[in-house]
């Protein structure tokens, strides 16, 4: 187990490599587990980041949809229909989408507004869990877990408080 100095410092330094990077490109796949349904649901397509806030969700398969936060908004696309809400509206929405983009950015302090941290590292693989602080959100929420190495995330784990989860598995697109 490693000291507290010790987690900072790996923590820190996690942060300071996202936040050198002003751009990415990945691909994902996510699956829901949904107490309700006996099989899981299963999405896939392209994330895009630039920094400092804004996050691209484009989703290719099952139906195509988009969503975009840029600048404390959130515009979906699904087909011809398109809906712009403002962020602030939404709180808890905006902590969830936070959790991510702050990560992204290598925001630490944004993080820890909304979140508890706990961080883990093995080498250049390390764990992000975040639990949240606002009652209102633990309420839907128990925990986000990201993974990673380096300055790319591999995983977002959501536990949500009603015993559903997902799993983003993230695969950075070059650059180059």
């Amino acid at each position: 187990m490693q000291a507290p100095a010790a987690v900072d410092g790996g923590l820190d330094a996690v942060m300071q490599s996202m936040a050198a990077r002003p751009h990415g490109h990945a691909v994902f796949t996510e699956s829901q587990y949904l107490a309700l349904l006996k099989t899981r649901l299963e999405s896939s397509g392209d994330l895009y980041f630039r920094f400092p806030d804004h996050l691209e969700k484009v989703t290719r398969r099952p139906a195509p949809e988009s969503l975009v936060i840029d600048s404390g908004t959130l515009t979906v696309t699904r087909g011809k229909m398109h809906h712009t809400v403002a962020l602030a509206a939404y709180p808890q929405l905006a902590v969830f989408i936070d959790s991510i983009r702050a990560t992204l950015a290598g925001d630490r302090a944004a993080l820890e507004r909304s979140f508890t941290l706990q961080f883990a590292a093995d080498g250049p693989h390390w764990t992000l869990s975040l639990t949240p602080r606002d009652a209102k959100l633990a309420a839907l929420v128990r925990q986000i877990r990201i993974d990673g190495s380096g300055d790319a995330i591999s995983t977002v784990e959501t536990l949500r408080a009603d015993g559903d989860r997902s799993v983003m598995v993230i695969t950075p697109v070059s650059d180059g």
